[in-house]
Order: C-alpha cells, then sequence, then structure tokens
C-alpha cells in the first residue's frame, strides 16, 4: 500500500515568465435522480468542490505543476492529494490567470499564477486520501458550484470552460471513450 502524502514545498514547482503554474481539474459525475414522473431516473451533473484551508467559500482541486510531471500528472495527483478522488481526464478547459493573495516567492514576486484546468470524470471516491484531515468534499450542482466559488477564475473555468465542453461536447467525448450509453443525449448514462 503506497503512503498517503501530499508533495509539499516549492523547490520542485514549474514557473514561466514569472508566473507559477499550476494544475487543477474539475471533477464531475453523474447522481441518479428520480424523474418527474416517479419512475423514470434521470442523471444530474453534479461537480466536486472542496473547503478551501485560507478561509471560507469552495474551490476545485489545484496546486503547483512540479518537474517530474506532466501537467495532467500534476492535475490528476491535484484531485488525489486535495480532494481523494480518481478518474479519467476528459477535457482541457483552459488556462486561466489570476493572482495569490497568499503565495508570493521569489520566483513569483507578484504572485502571479497560471492554472491549466482539466475536466476530470469521477470514477473513485477515495475514504482516505492525503489532506483528508483538511478537506471537505462537497458535490454541487453547477448553479450552486457558481453560487459557493471561492475565487472568480474559478467560476470563469466552470463557465467558459467546463459548461462549454459540457454544452458542446461532453457526451460525444464520453461516448467515444464508451462511457456512456447512446441514450446519453436525455442524460442517462452507462455504469
Amino acid at each position: 500500500m503506497s503512503e498517503l502524502v501530499a508533495r509539499t514545498g516549492r523547490h520542485q514547482q514549474r514557473y514561466e515568465a514569472g508566473c507559477r503554474l499550476i494544475a487543477g481539474c474539475i471533477p464531475f459525475r453523474f447522481r441518479h435522480s428520480e424523474g418527474s414522473n416517479g419512475n423514470k431516473s434521470d442523471k444530474i451533473l453534479e461537480v466536486l468542490m472542496i473547503n478551501s484551508t485560507s478561509g471560507p467559500g469552495l474551490l476545485f482541486p489545484k496546486g503547483g505543476w512540479e518537474n517530474d510531471e506532466t501537467v495532467e500528472e500534476a492535475a490528476v495527483r491535484e484531485a488525489w492529494e486535495e480532494a481523494g478522488v480518481r478518474g479519467d481526464l476528459m477535457h482541457f478547459l483552459g488556462h486561466f490567470h489570476f493572482k495569490s493573495k497568499t503565495l508570493q516567492d521569489e520566483c513569483s514576486p507578484e504572485g502571479r499564477c497560471r492554472a491549466s484546468m482539466f475536466a476530470l470524470f469521477v470514477k473513485e471516491e477515495l475514504n482516505s486520501w492525503p489532506e483528508q484531515s483538511r478537506r471537505v468534499r462537497s458535490w454541487v450542482t453547477i448553479p450552486e458550484a457558481f453560487e459557493c466559488c471561492r475565487h472568480s477564475w474559478m467560476r470563469e473555468a466552470l463557465e467558459k470552460g467546463f459548461n462549454k465542453w459540457s454544452d458542446d461536447g461532453m457526451i460525444r467525448t464520453m461516448k467515444a471513450a464508451n462511457q456512456v450509453s447512446s441514450d446519453a443525449s436525455d442524460g442517462n448514462t452507462s455504469n
């Protein structure tokens, strides 16, 4: 069994043009919901958010992209370390720039960051994970995520990245990966 230890420190992290490079994801799943007719099962799209360790509000798993990993590996690692989930990266959502109010260092004295965000289809929710003593997971709908999201750049990732992808092509992408049945156009997915 592997140790449940999160990576810490900044000595291995990547920087580019004065920006700290961040990798993160918007974990999502489909939850069964009883349909309006009482017997049809529909599926509702939910995203996973975690509490911030430095103040109020919720956020998506993200953290420093390190020298010994790809950006995709970093996003998957952060989902495991911070939220205790594993799954498949489905789509690159974009780059999002922000300024860290608390994390400034010699490589990024102004605290500038560039986050590479991905959609992560959750296949496993773990009982134990590295940051479980500091993090609380919350599955929320997209409108709820907009309401409780702490950072404006994460709301932008949700709106301009995740929502656009899910509206435009999520079902086609997941069908191609054999993760959604052919009746997915009405919100049903296969298990």
